[in-house]
């Protein structure tokens, strides 16, 4: 019995089955736009912040949102 078709017809359904398969997905171009929370904490620590004027900076900062200081 000649088993070379047979081998033959297994290896391509196997090079075909490699080739349907879904490639990884791509890591992602687009950076994170947000600072995360410990960025933020560290920030605010820089700046020396505390109470009420840190926990608005913190906030705002992890929204995205540029820090105004409160006036007066």
């Amino acid at each position: 019995m000649n088993l070379t078709p047979i081998v033959v017809a297994l290896g391509l359904a196997a090079c075909g089955a490699a080739l349907a398969a879904e490639p990884p997905a791509a890591p992602s171009a687009t950076p994170v736009k947000h600072p995360t929370l410990k960025s933020c904490n560290k920030e605010a620590t820089a700046r020396k912040l505390t109470g009420k004027e840190r926990e608005q900076f913190v906030k705002d900062c992890t929204a995205g949102k540029p820090h105004t200081p409160p006036a007066g």
